[in-house]
């Protein structure tokens, strides 16, 4: 019996997936390296580094490639709090996105809310395509802005500026005809009693709502936020599927969660 071979497209995908998961992982790939792992010819890895280029998916350096920058956000240059956001636990964060993005699959809508989590999450996501990305975090809309093969829909609202948000009537009223199959969400903190909780008052009400329409909820959290209440609830714990935190969540932290029947992984 004939097995059908893949087609020359069909190839091209896996190996420029296998590029682009190798350059997560490493920070950085040379040519050599790439010809070595995927078998393939010099001309071949350098005409994919030139397509993966040209989709805004890495950068080409002399002899390999490295990933494309983070997205920065010139207003907060000299913005002390909002840099001490971006750098606190962020290599734990990277691996979490890395983690939540395997959840995804092609044709799926997913729901992102706004944070430094779920925005690492996005930047692992720039490398699947036939995605649908919902948000109200304009910044996560800005790091897909070069993706034509992801379509974005941003929630409308009012911006609340520290964080990019968009929030109130608007944003709620826009919520209400959105289903997703995932919804990625950031928290300030989540406690097995109390649930998942933020700061804001209309981040939380858009939030619950949005919730409400998704088939599946995943948190995403470093291990500070476990056993963390912050001041506005915006979900039950009991509704969440899946927690994705970091190897150093001690098992006393994960286990009042996991008594609940929540799956959680530590990355």
């Amino acid at each position: 019996m004939l097995t059908e071979m893949p087609r020359t497209s069909d190839k091209l995908l896996i190996r420029q997936d296998k590029i682009l998961k190798l350059l997560h992982a490493n920070r950085s790939v040379t040519v050599e390296e790439l010809c070595r792992s995927l078998e393939a010819s010099l001309a071949t890895v350098r005409r994919d580094l030139e397509q993966l280029e040209s989709r805004s998916l890495l950068k080409r350096t002399r002899g390999g490639a490295i990933p494309i920058g983070p997205l920065f956000y010139e207003p907060f240059r000299n913005d002390q709090s909002f840099q001490d956001k971006i750098s606190s636990f962020a290599e734990e964060k990277r691996r979490i996105a890395a983690a939540a993005a395997q959840l995804v699959s092609r044709g799926q809508t997913i729901v992102l809310s706004g944070g430094t989590t779920t925005t690492e999450v996005v930047r692992s996501l720039k490398t699947l395509s036939g995605i649908t990305i919902v948000t109200n975090a304009v910044n996560v809309a800005m790091e897909l802005s070069n993706h034509k093969d992801i379509d974005v829909i941003l929630t409308g609202g009012y911006l609340r500026g520290n964080w990019f948000t968009l929030v109130g009537p608007i944003a709620n009223q826009g919520s209400e005809m959105i289903f997703s199959d995932i919804m990625i969400l950031g928290v300030d903190g989540i406690d097995a009693k109390l649930g998942l909780t933020c700061t804001n008052a209309a981040e939380a009400e858009l939030l619950r709502r949005l919730a409400s329409h998704a088939k599946q909820k995943v948190v995403v959290c470093d291990r500070s936020k476990l056993g963390n209440v912050s001041q506005w609830s915006l979900c039950d714990t009991k509704e969440i599927q899946h927690i994705i935190t970091d190897s150093g969540a001690s098992d006393d932290a994960v286990a009042p969660f996991e008594k609940l029947g929540i799956r959680v992984s530590r990355v």
